[in-house]
């Protein structure tokens, strides 16, 4: 008995999982099972990308199929081994009709049920779609095989939303961070007056940050609930998958209805809201003011020093070293030039954008300002100016600098403000009696220094 048993272990051993039958031509994949070289080429014949083992579900990075000789040698050996009559009985046996005895041969597609010859005339009255059971596994094989097929992309692409979620709690962690601190940083320059305003303002981004991770979390708890559900019911179809005819037919119904009915959850979907704080009047007044009482100005040519040179838009302007005779008029005057267009009344704005390093000033004067002689262009000689040094002293670090000049003649003021990070820099206050024309002005050790009109 023992040795039947043995025997009979060995030759279940040399049967092919996918046919049942004895190996033919056998090949070992990467996980180590063995299977017929035409099963296994047919079983991976409409794949892509990965190639899952029909006994472990191992995904094979490719085709490769190693022949195994030695063991298609032993097959051959088995299929000599003499079968035993009861062996071979039950190896006939199949299964039967509980209410006639009799073999089931048939499957009816409506009702999911498996019939015999006797059960089929009882029913060949009525509407019913009977077909060979052979015929019918083979049918839904193919549905579960592309149900297998259409369940690996969804797991891939829930795994791949999965992660974009998790990139994106931490892209939104990062994005509030920066604005907590650009916040903090608005709120030290405009002093105290701002503190309240702060605290608000940070509350409100926490609150932001934690609805946005919160949903966020939810979303990843329900992406990664779906892929449980996804995988397990890939599992249970491509076991199904690999069943005997029978028992794949047997319980069909419930897998498939749980294929058709598979419902995606949708994720949330947000939009940070950077703008979320309010600040108080008098920094939305520098907007206002940009916003109103902005003017479009260009350089006049004929106001400019010797040694600087406009650009032909007339936007620019930069700093020549005189080429071979010193220009004499270069010692007897400050290296400056005049826009265009003056004012002789009302409220006007222009930004300028320094870049590079050295000394420059900006402002406005007199219309009968006299450009050529040494005299100093200050307030009591008719010329109000914002001098700084760019690059490696001063205020402003090395880069692009912008700033914005409001002249409210009536009031007779003019204001200087570091647009950079929108903070008051310094006011002149007179009484203005003609017209005034902006003002620019390059040192002569500025060599590598240009000033640009420009709008904000």
């Amino acid at each position: 008995m023992e040795s039947a048993a043995t025997l009979a272990e060995l030759q279940a051993e040399a049967n092919c999982p996918i046919c049942l039958d004895y190996l033919r031509d056998p090949v070992t994949i990467e996980c180590g099972h063995t299977f017929c070289h035409s099963c296994i080429y047919q079983r991976w014949e409409d794949l892509l990308g990965t190639f899952p083992c029909p006994v472990c579900l191992h995904h094979c990075p490719d085709r490769k199929l190693k022949r195994n000789t030695q063991l298609c040698h032993m097959i051959e050996i088995v299929k000599q081994i003499p079968t035993t009559g009861s062996e071979r009985k039950l190896q006939e046996e199949k299964p039967r009709c509980w209410k006639h005895d009799e073999v089931l041969t048939f499957f009816s597609d409506r009702t999911q049920e498996m019939l015999c010859p006797h059960c089929k005339d009882f029913l060949k009255h009525q509407d019913q779609s009977l077909i060979p059971i052979e015929e019918a596994a083979a049918s839904y094989r193919r549905d579960l095989k592309r149900y297998i097929g259409a369940l690996m992309v969804e797991v891939e692409d829930a795994e791949t939303e999965y992660e974009n979620q998790i990139a994106k709690t931490f892209e939104a962690q990062e994005k509030m961070e920066k604005w907590r601190k650009e916040l903090q940083y608005e709120c030290k320059e405009l002093k105290c007056s701002l503190q309240v305003e702060h605290n608000v303002c940070n509350a409100g981004l926490l609150i932001e940050e934690k609805n946005v991770e919160e949903k966020l979390t939810e979303n990843g708890r329900q992406i990664s609930n779906c892929m449980f559900i996804l995988k397990k019911l890939l599992s249970e179809i491509a076991e199904k998958y690999l069943q005997a005819d029978v028992d794949l037919l047997t319980g069909i119904e419930r897998i498939h209805n749980r294929y058709e009915n598979l419902e995606i959850p949708v994720v949330f979907s947000y939009e940070l809201k950077k703008k979320i704080f309010i600040l108080p009047a008098h920094y939305l007044g520098l907007h206002k003011m940009i916003r109103t009482f902005q003017v479009d100005l260009t350089l006049d040519p004929e106001t400019a020093h010797p040694s600087l040179i406009i650009s032909r838009d007339r936007k620019s302007v930069t700093y020549k070293t005189p080429d071979g005779f010193p220009n004499p008029q270069a010692h007897t005057s400050y290296p400056a030039v005049l826009s265009s267009e003056g004012f002789d009344g009302g409220r006007h704005f222009w930004q300028v954008e320094v870049r590079g390093t050295g000394e420059w000033s900006l402002g406005v004067c007199k219309e009968s300002f006299p450009r050529n002689t040494l005299i100093s262009p200050l307030p009591s000689n008719g010329c109000w100016r914002y001098q700084q040094q760019a690059g490696i002293f001063g205020l402003f670090p090395r880069g692009q600098h912008k700033i914005g000049i409001f002249l409210d003649y009536d009031l007779g003021e003019v204001s200087f403000y570091n647009l950079n990070n929108r903070s008051y820099l310094y006011a002149f206050t007179d009484i203005f009696t003609e017209k005034l024309m902006p003002y620019f002005s390059i040192s002569s050790s500025s060599k590598t220094l240009t000033i640009s009109i420009t709008r904000v």
